[in-house]
């Protein structure tokens, strides 16, 4: 439960200070307002599409809380046989840091309004991250062929269900990137294509936080780092 817990603390951490730091936490019926100063419609889809954007975190956040407390309880059994942690997984996870840094140029290169390195921090976040799947897909193939097979231990199976899990919402993010750099090389609206980029890298940022929870979890740090605590605690 300490690993949930801290698990749930760092996600809600994450999600206020991004809240703050977009302005919805504000309470507009303490603020004056002008009459006839009606907001444009983009100004209202910034902060509803954030606003899903967050909603959507929260419920993917406690996914993961639920695999993470599932992964945590299931380990104390005596038929628990941890698995050896490939190589692979740390080369993927670079690659997936390097998607978040190159998405976060590239918002970094929309609000000033530079389109051509919008494309190539879109272009290099989108390479990073298939680098990442892939490397998923062949740390699989490098398992099965030591004898990791899905079903032959719990350890087995939880870890091909959260890498799973994970990569889906890789993929799904993949999808929602690839509209993204399609507008960037349509050249669609400046405001739109801005938020676009915003929302994507908020995305991706989320996925390397819960990778590096989970990739804690899988190699047995945060098992060390709940025992430092209770010890703390006693």
């Amino acid at each position: 439960m300490v690993i949930v817990t801290l698990f749930m603390l760092v996600v809600g951490g994450f999600a206020l200070l991004w809240l703050a730091r977009q302005g919805l936490m504000t309470k507009p019926w303490l603020e004056e307002s002008t009459v006839g100063n009606v907001p444009a419609s983009g100004a209202s889809l910034r902060p509803t599409a954030l606003i899903g954007l967050g909603v959507f975190l929260v419920v993917a956040g406690a996914l993961f809380a639920l695999l993470v407390s599932a992964y945590s309880m299931r380990m104390e059994m005596p038929d628990w046989r941890a698995l050896p942690v490939p190589l692979l997984l740390w080369i993927n996870t670079a690659a997936l840091a390097a998607a978040s840094v190159g998405l976060q140029c590239a918002h970094g290169a929309a609000r000033r309004g530079d389109l051509a390195d919008t494309r190539t921090g879109l272009l290099a976040g989108g390479a990073a991250s298939l680098v990442f799947v892939v490397g998923q897909l062949l740390a699989w193939q490098q398992l099965h062929m030591l004898g990791y097979f899905l079903a032959s231990n719990p350890a087995n199976s939880f870890f091909y269900l959260v890498t799973a899990v994970h990569g889906v919402h890789v993929l799904g993010g993949l999808v929602a990137l690839g509209r993204t750099g399609a507008r960037a090389w349509r050249g669609a609206d400046p405001d739109k294509l801005r938020l676009s980029v915003q929302l994507c890298t908020l995305y991706w940022h989320f996925l390397l936080l819960v990778w590096l929870i989970l990739l804690a979890l899988l190699t047995g740090w945060a098992d060390r780092f709940a025992e430092i605590c209770r010890q703390l605690l006693t």
